[in-house]
């Protein structure tokens, strides 16, 4: 039976098709039918592809064939693939995706419509690529009440830092072979700025915690201003800088949610992920620690969750696969991020005596662990401050501004 459909065939797309067709028959007797891609809408022409007799251009051909039960939405961005799947989820075809953009923005309308018309809405390719994180933080760590997720949710600004750690690039050296490599957009704000890793931690808290957490909500900022100085300092001092999204619930119920360059210790297994690999780390009250490590991007690793999800609506035709999180109308549940508690490497361009600052550093923060580096400039000084509210970490720089300019603040994890 030709009962489902792709939409784009990019990257993702084209993978998604190469891996269902490869893994056909295993995956019908998973299904226990016969199961066939009938549809591939894309508005290029692919001339000589071994799937051409497949394509169409018109959206409405799918919405009306009855036959088409799954479709795997996978052209990206909030606004087409928007209306496709609010449309293909009314008309009671299950939508799986890729579209971290989507799910961030949109999730809890659009899974609220799958279950209203029992169908699914499925997205364990929109974070992390490969790694299976949705489905496990959904059914296997259930039982769990989940402390904090962190993780390394980027593979180009993980390579980037890579770089800049193993082979002393700079920032501007690195993005350039990230690019070269295709691992980078040719505008790679999302990626460097951290939008990309933002939308990922906002799936994951959304869903730990039950509650749609808007990009808007989450503090965000990414690695284009580090630089050589910090890559010496923090290796000096036994860390990895890592852009981490992180997420946890506090004790008042307020969830704490951020994503931002840090100072991971040696010691910690997300220091050793390195080149374009993920890792998500989950704690929950009852397993503990448990990491997710693996292609976090590619065309094939991605489609491996898509084709995942394909076959858990095949599996499960009519019925809505349970996954929830209510609406949000603001943030008031969300934790203002100057309000926890934090230890941050801080560097500064000292504008008098070295020894007086140092000394008026020790007094303003109580404990000053300061380091160094090679070659370090008779006029520069880096430290890591004791663990206190990031407010007061802010306050008392600003005490010593007339005195030392910040250069570069990460905070560690």
């Amino acid at each position: 039976m030709k009962n489902i459909a792709i939409i784009g065939y990019g990257t993702v797309g084209s993978g998604t098709v190469e891996l269902f067709e490869k893994n056909r028959e295993a995956i019908d007797k998973k299904v226990e039918r016969d199961c066939d891609i009938k549809y591939i809408l894309d508005l290029r022409d692919f001339p000589g592809d071994p799937y051409e007799d497949r394509m169409i251009k018109d959206f409405n051909i799918i919405l009306n064939d009855p036959e088409i039960e799954v479709v795997a939405e996978l052209v990206g961005g909030a606004t087409f693939a928007y209306d496709y799947t609010k449309a293909l989820l009314s008309a009671g075809k299950s939508v799986v995706t890729s579209n971290k953009e989507l799910v961030a923005t949109h999730g809890a309308e659009l899974i609220k419509l799958a279950n209203e018309h029992n169908c699914s809405y499925l997205f364990e390719a929109s974070v992390g690529g490969g790694i299976p994180i949705i489905r496990p933080l959904n059914k296997c760590l259930a039982g769990n009440k989940i402390l904090q997720i962190s993780g390394i949710l980027n593979g180009t600004t993980n390579f980037i830092l890579y770089k800049m750690i193993n082979d002393q690039m700079t920032f501007e050296d690195a993005l350039k072979l990230a690019q070269e490599n295709g691992y980078a957009e040719a505008n790679p704000t999302a990626d460097v700025e951290g939008h990309d890793a933002c939308r990922k931690i906002c799936i994951l808290a959304s869903l730990a915690y039950g509650k749609h957490i808007y990009p808007d909500y989450v503090h965000c900022s990414g690695i284009s201003h580090i630089t050589l100085d910090d890559v010496a300092y923090a290796e000096n001092a036994g860390f990895a800088i890592k852009l981490i999204g992180c997420a946890s619930m506090l004790e008042n119920g307020k969830i704490n949610a951020m994503v931002s360059p840090r100072f991971v210790e040696k010691s910690n297994l997300l220091s050793n992920v390195n080149d374009v690999f993920n890792a998500i780390t989950i704690t929950g009250d009852g397993v503990g620690d448990v990491m997710f490590y693996g292609a976090g991007a590619g065309k094939l690793p991605t489609a491996s969750a898509v084709v995942g999800d394909i076959i858990d609506c095949l599996m499960h035709h009519s019925i809505s696969i349970p996954l929830h999180w209510d609406d949000s109308e603001d943030n008031n549940f969300i934790a203002d991020y100057k309000d926890a508690k934090v230890s941050m490497y801080v560097r500064v361009e000292v504008k008098e005596d070295i020894a007086n600052i140092k000394s008026k550093l020790s007094e303003t923060f109580g404990t000053v662990l300061f380091i160094e580096r090679d070659n370090r400039p008779e006029n520069e000084l880096a430290f890591i401050t004791s663990t206190m509210v990031e407010r007061e970490i802010d306050k008392k720089l600003d005490q010593i501004k007339d005195k030392a300019e910040v250069k570069s603040k990460i905070r560690l994890l």
